[in-house]
């Protein structure tokens, strides 16, 4: 039974040390545990039923605070409601107001947190970034998520939906990627403005119409054996990076990021790392007997791991290749020259598609043909850069019929 007092004093409430109930009145008890603790108590009837509310720890709640409290709760329990439910759906409605005061920055930054482990490299997190930071937080960041509408969307797009297209549709899509996610976390609810089909589509004009596809600056196959030994007299390790890769018609980023461990000159394999590529897989790349010869010159002046060190323990600089065209008067960019590879595959040779495709490291379109083509096409593969080291370096003197018999 609760012990009775005639009401509590702040000092009597410090004193009290052993375990029990001890009223203060009306409905008020300080309750004493067994350890020590002590915690205040709001015990009342309501419709036949008693029950017990905590009002809150002794050691933070006073005595003063606590018969605030209680008289709060008699004054709901006097009005037919039960003070317990009461503060459950307040705390409720403080739980979704401060859910709802979430800014779409803060939202963006949870979002690309949540998803870093997932992304292949950290280009692709500081492009997200730097996109949203860029277009989106200046006119949404500081708002809070759930307030972002349609028109507050299109207010970040036109300004750049014509002049920047594919920036435009980049953007598009991360803000409607963190808009679903807020309605996932309960951060706002209703439709995603951010939606293309059946919303921005009706407002904005279709990507396709406001911009032009822009290829890379490539040279005629048919120009590239020409091309050839203006390159090798060419000084610098941009010009032979260019060389490699025009030999194996990789990305530049594959061929700036070549490190010796990855290569086996006596099996003439180059196997690249999954997390060099652009698609994740990792990539073998069957050398010619010209990317071999090339690879060992390099090998003499080796420094470290790296195929093409830059200054320091980094790696030459992607604008290397690019400032060895220029200065060469070639209207072409380094990636140009796997077009050129590409066109002379279909347009001189009969290898089939999927060989080509696969030596450009391309998925073949399908998930279901990437399912069941599981191999890399390896010796077929040797053969097409065999043809292609042999066309570019032999002055374009391989005819088209003999390499249609290879």
């Amino acid at each position: 039974m609760p012990k009775k007092a005639a009401g509590l004093t702040a000092r009597g409430v410090v004193a009290l040390t052993a375990p029990g109930m001890f009223a203060d009145g009306g409905g008020l008890y300080l309750s004493v545990a067994a350890a020590g603790a002590k915690k205040w108590i709001f015990r009342f009837m309501l419709r036949g039923r008693r029950r017990d509310m905590g009002l809150g720890s002794a050691s933070v709640c006073s005595l003063a605070e606590a018969r605030e409290k209680a008289a709060a709760a008699r004054r709901l329990v006097a009005a037919g409601i039960d003070p317990i439910e009461a503060r459950k759906q307040e705390e409720a409605a403080a739980a979704v107001a401060a859910a709802r005061a979430t800014t779409f920055k803060e939202c963006a930054e949870s979002l690309i947190a949540s998803k870093r482990a997932g992304w292949k490299n950290a280009k692709h997190q500081a492009q997200w970034a730097a996109t949203l930071e860029t277009y989106a937080y200046p006119t949404l960041g500081a708002l809070p998520v759930a307030e972002v509408d349609t028109g507050l969307v299109c207010k970040v797009l036109e300004p750049i939906w014509s002049e920047k297209p594919e920036t435009a549709s980049r953007l598009r899509g991360r803000i409607e990627a963190v808009l679903t996610y807020a309605t996932v976390r309960g951060y706002r609810s209703g439709e995603n403005p951010g939606r293309w089909r059946g919303h921005l589509a009706e407002i904005l004009p279709a990507r396709l119409a406001v911009s032009r596809v822009e290829h890379h600056a490539s040279l005629a196959w048919a120009d590239v054996p020409s091309f050839w030994p203006r390159l090798q007299l060419a000084d610098g390790l941009g010009a032979r990076a260019l060389e490699l890769t025009i030999l194996t018609a990789c990305r530049t980023s594959e061929v700036l990021g070549a490190a010796w461990p990855e290569i086996d000159l006596d099996a003439k394999l180059w196997t690249i790392p999954a997390g060099r590529m652009k698609a994740g897989n990792e990539h073998r790349v069957p050398l010619s007997d010209a990317a071999v010869v090339l690879l060992r010159k390099l090998a003499t002046v080796r420094t470290g791991d790296l195929v093409f060190a830059g200054p320091g323990p980094r790696r030459l600089s992607n604008m290397v290749m690019l400032q060895t065209t220029r200065r060469m008067k070639v209207a072409a960019v380094p990636h140009g020259f796997r077009a050129s590879f590409r066109s002379w595959a279909a347009e001189a040779t009969s290898f089939p598609a999927d060989v080509a495709e696969a030596a450009l490291a391309h998925s073949q379109g399908s998930k279901l043909l990437d399912a069941y083509q599981r191999g890399d096409l390896l010796a077929k593969r040797r053969r097409l850069m065999d043809a292609w080291a042999g066309f570019v370096t032999g002055g374009g003197r391989t005819t088209v019929t003999q390499l249609r018999r290879a």
